[in-house]
């Protein structure tokens, strides 16, 4: 390991959605800005997805990856224990692994970044006397919203989404009480303590890292930079860093689903999925299939067994829980794929012209990056928020009448949901909304844009705290 060079660990909770925008962040700091990174890779005995991912992914030289000994809570919780509760759980767990594995290094980093589940390894950074940042691979206004949230703790009383008013954050968008995330919903849950607390942790690090870039959430930054009320709570600075995204890799589309794009007329596919966790009831995933066919657009449509449909993840199940006939039927206009997709590759391919998304922010990423209009279809987390971001504030979606999570979306409203940003006048100048952020985006990120000079700063930051030499 060269030794004149800035030497920085990422440590990234366990899932798939964790462990991407972590590699991610790795690969970028080390193509972009030279930076030897070793990521430590929270892992537990259902991480087999992740550990595919990690031995498949293409690094950096630069890049080092470190998959720490199984965390096991299994004896520390219930079936009713919360997401955010059990990732916390599992940070606090591995802390011994952490610890030792940063101690065995032959050379230790100058800097640990920690993701937004794990702030609780801070102490450890300060034994070892390194600068700790954390990375919110979301945008800056649930960030906000995630370092704010125990003021409110103390400012309302009852369930937040009981309240008639929105939320109030100094400075930023209101956030409407139907649209606060999961953490939040239920006050007497563990999780909403976690979440709390996470919020109190992030402050108490020397800098927060967000994949958001300064065009595209100006006045949070703002507000950020210069509201008196929320400095006071957000003491460390805050960096946008963003939009980081996985790269396009050549040739990565199974043969069947590039084939059968290559195919299809150009801006003609709508692909619909609900990234790595999300799930459906059965009667949904009935309605969203006769939508999709009474719309008669072309589709791409990633498939899971419904959450309430007791079938396993094999493809052979396909014909037990869609309509029947349906693949029959639109055999020549659509194609189904079981489980999981290329979704970068799909997104950038010329034919594809929607997306029907979850919107969790890497999917919201990367479809800003491949300029397509989407259908906000949140399902959980902070996806609520995202949705009001892009069908309110930078009005690049549609969204159902009624929150998917409230009431079941009909076939009539999906069809014409499709239709609108398929064929109609709203769908192209969305479309040309989504140009001009991407437009934005690779400005923000090419060398003297905002967040290339953001992240240099941080990296300029590091390094003098580790006595490196910086470049003139």
């Amino acid at each position: 390991m060269d030794s004149s060079k800035l030497h920085v660990a990422i440590l990234s909770s366990p899932g798939m959605g964790h462990v991407i925008p972590v590699i991610v962040l790795g690969n970028h700091l080390a193509t972009i800005h030279g930076v030897q990174v070793t990521i430590l890779v929270i892992t537990t005995n259902t991480s087999h997805e992740e550990c595919q991912f990690l031995k498949s992914v293409t690094l950096s030289s630069l890049v080092h990856i470190i998959a720490l000994p199984q965390v096991d809570i299994s004896s520390k919780i219930t079936p009713k224990t919360a997401i955010v509760t059990q990732l916390c759980m599992f940070a606090r767990e591995a802390l011994p692994e952490i610890r030792s594995t940063i101690a065995s290094m032959n050379r230790k980093p100058d800097a640990l970044i920690v993701d937004l589940f794990c702030p609780s390894s801070i102490p450890i950074a300060r034994e070892f006397d390194m600068p700790v940042y954390v990375y919110s691979p979301t945008n800056a206004w649930a960030t906000t919203l995630f370092t704010y949230c125990h003021v409110l703790d103390k400012e309302i009383d009852g369930e937040y989404v009981d309240q008639e008013e929105p939320l109030r954050i100094p400075g930023c968008k209101p956030l409407r009480p139907e649209y606060v995330p999961d953490p939040l919903l239920d006050r007497n849950d563990q999780q909403y303590h976690e979440y709390l607390n996470l919020g109190i942790e992030f402050t108490q690090s020397d800098g927060i890292l967000v994949n958001t870039w300064e065009d595209l959430e100006a006045n949070t930054l703002e507000a950020l930079r210069e509201n008196e009320i929320l400095r006071s709570i957000v003491k460390v600075p805050v960096y946008l860093i963003g939009p980081l995204t996985r790269p396009v890799e050549p040739d990565s589309l199974k043969s069947d689903i590039s084939s059968w794009l290559d195919k299809q007329p150009t801006d003609s596919v709508i692909y619909v999925s609900f990234g790595s966790g999300g799930v459906l009831s059965a009667e949904q995933t009935n309605e969203l299939a006769f939508g999709l066919e009474l719309s008669q657009q072309r589709f791409i449509w990633v498939v899971r067994p419904p959450l309430d449909g007791g079938l396993t993840n094999s493809d052979d199940n396909l014909l037990d829980y869609l309509p029947e006939g349906f693949l029959n039927r639109t055999r020549e206009l659509g194609l189904v794929v079981p489980n999981w997709a290329q979704q970068v590759e799909i997104l950038g391919h010329p034919s594809v012209r929607g997306f029907l998304s979850h919107c969790g922010w890497n999917s919201t990423l990367e479809t800003i990056r491949a300029s397509v209009p989407m259908i906000a279809w949140p399902l959980y987390s902070e996806q609520r928020q995202n949705a009001a971001m892009l069908t309110e504030d930078i009005c690049v979606a549609v969204n159902p009448q009624v929150l998917p999570t409230k009431k079941v979306v009909g076939r009539e409203e999906i069809e014409k949901m499709v239709r609108k940003i398929m064929q109609g006048k709203e769908g192209q100048e969305m479309r040309n909304k989504m140009k001009e952020l991407k437009f934005s985006a690779e400005n923000a990120l090419s060398h003297g844009g905002s967040s290339f000079n953001s992240i240099s700063k941080v990296l300029e930051e590091m390094k003098l705290k580790a006595q490196l030499p910086i470049p003139q």
